[in-house]
């Protein structure tokens, strides 16, 4: 599970900390903070499509297309993979080539990601209900050859001079063609492509701490190391089994869809459910319907489940998982929630794309579980480890001490596309992620990574920032800012809120702006946001 923390005030991991001797030519201790789960041997040598179909050529249920009602077992869907990559070759897709899926969850969106893959291709997804100039630029960045899309958004796609392929999934309009082009291709003009661990296979596009999107590189390794984390082993975290059927009403082009359901499912075995969109009416009678085992939603979702009256007209007795990611959940809509789903394990995680994704996951459905915290996004996961870091003088920084949070581990994205300096700005010599969130692991092993002031510091008319939590019915927690003007520029919240909400997803923009004529801070320059807390909480006039 995941939840995508970058930038967000307030979730919390649950670790453990390990903290191995410093070489004797260094004077502070590298304080490094490990899973509560012992490392395992992780398959990342293979192909990503081979690892995620590795035993599992079956008749059992893969993909359940919840308008229609269709089911794909196993060896139907590895089949028309197979296709769909002879396809994709026979329309001139070679290794290392881009296809761009724009696409709401489908089959068809499954078949062209592993597909791609079968030959050695690189997946960018998009947002269907991106804007035309939000399209052109993945599309332009990425290198994209071919673009697998509905013929309801092909008015939306590029005008350029550049020859590229379209195919839709629905009756095609001019120049496009059929989707059966790829998925009725013979299956044995698969040629055979050498696929080495560290080629891309994915290209998902992510803001990072600061700046624009750019493309995030994941490799096979990296991809089949985050799966192998959350569900491979002797003891994994055990979400997901053979034989569950699992919600996916979350965006396969959101990668917490992609990684944590679509791939984690297909390596367990477990059947998935594929939800277009959101409707709570239709999500109930396809959960009690399909008899969904394992539901993985972000907050909305969970406000939704625990509070419209319509839940108690439907039998949700089979969900024994509730995975929670994208933004923290606050403890009292984790109890509403529990209350309509007592049978049910509840746990929350964090990621970012950058990091392959997932870092931490709750463990309270382990073999062995270890209980955690409400609000609490789990133990660093296995094969990788943590640490917290100061930001100004890059020591590695014990419990009860906040800096910025750092991944490493094999799962981490390969870099930037095309992008060396913002490469080499996120992950270290030593191979240390740089994730930009603020946090620190408290006495009972526990992380609140934090904010979005990296990317308000980098507004040239802001002097100084600050980003707590504020209390909100859905999300539990939301973010708002308090904002130093710069120079005495005119700054309106409008403007601060536009400027982040072009730069990062829906859930993570800014619900309130307070203008201030300082940042509290302590005599050592660390921000002291009990004291902004405080003045939330005191109803007081605050700018």
């Amino acid at each position: 599970m995941i939840s995508i923390a970058t930038k967000k005030p307030e979730l919390s991991l649950d670790i453990s900390s390990a903290a191995p001797p410093a070489p004797s030519n260094e004077k502070i201790a590298t304080h490094i903070f490990k899973s509560k789960l012992p490392d395992i041997s992780i398959s990342n040598h293979l192909p990503l499509h081979t690892y995620c179909f590795q035993d599992r050529l079956s008749d059992d249920p893969c993909l359940i297309v919840g308008l229609t009602g269709k089911t794909y077992s196993y060896a139907e869907t590895h089949l028309i993979c197979r296709k769909t990559a002879a396809g994709l070759w026979n329309l001139g897709i070679k290794k290392g080539d881009v296809i761009m899926i724009l696409l709401q969850n489908c089959a068809e969106f499954v078949f062209s990601f592993i597909g791609a893959s079968m030959i050695g291709a690189v997946t960018t997804t998009a947002n269907p209900f991106y804007t035309s100039a939000e399209i052109l630029k993945q599309f332009r960045t990425s290198g994209a050859k071919l673009i697998i899309t509905m013929s309801q958004y092909v008015d939306r796609l590029p005008k350029t001079d550049k020859d590229f392929t379209v195919i839709t999934i629905d009756a095609p309009p001019e120049n496009c063609l059929h989707f059966t082009v790829l998925s009725e291709a013979d299956e044995d003009q698969i040629p055979e492509v050498a696929i080495e661990p560290d080629d891309p296979v994915a290209l998902p596009f992510s803001s990072g701490t600061t700046g624009l999107p750019k493309g995030v590189v994941l490799t096979h390794k990296s991809l089949i190391t985050s799966v192998a984390q959350q569900v491979d082993g002797e003891n994994p975290n055990l979400y997901l089994t053979n034989g569950d059927v699992v919600l996916c009403v979350l965006p396969l082009f959101h990668i917490y869809s992609l990684n944590s359901v679509l791939l984690c499912s297909l390596r367990a075995g477990a059947g998935v459910l594929l939800m277009q969109k959101f409707e709570i009416g239709a999500l109930l009678e396809l959960i009690q319907r399909h008899r969904v085992s394992v539901a993985a939603v972000v907050p909305p979702l969970v406000l939704a489940l625990a509070k419209n009256p319509m839940v108690a007209d439907y039998d949700l007795s089979s969900i024994r998982v509730v995975l929670s990611g994208a933004a923290p959940l606050g403890k009292e809509l984790e109890d509403a929630l529990r209350s309509r789903v007592p049978q049910a394990i509840l746990g929350q995680g964090y990621g970012m794309t950058e990091a392959g994704p997932v870092l931490s996951m709750c463990l309270g459905f382990a073999k062995q579980p270890f209980p955690t915290k409400s609000g609490s996004c789990g133990t660093v996961v296995r094969n990788a480890e943590l640490k917290v870091i100061d930001p100004e003088i890059g020591a590695s920084l014990p419990h009860n001490q906040p800096g910025e949070i750092c991944i490493r581990g094999p799962q981490i994205m390969k870099g930037y596309l095309n992008d060396p300096e913002a490469t080499a700005a996120t992950i270290d010599v030593e191979g240390w992620l740089h994730t930009g969130d603020i946090g620190y692991v408290d006495d009972d092993d526990e992380v609140p990574p934090a904010e979005i002031e990296a990317l308000l510091l980098s507004h040239p008319s802001i002097g100084d920032a600050a980003v707590v939590p504020q209390k909100d019915e859905v999300a539990g927690e939301v973010p708002v800012a308090f904002v130093v003007r710069s120079n005495g520029f005119e700054l309106t919240e409008e403007a601060i809120k536009e400027y982040i909400a072009k730069q990062v997803v829906f859930y993570k923009r800014l619900h309130k702006i307070y203008f201030v004529h300082a940042i509290p801070k302590s005599p050592s320059g660390k921000i002291l946001r009990k004291d902004l807390r405080a003045k939330l909480a005191s109803s007081m006039p605050l700018n």
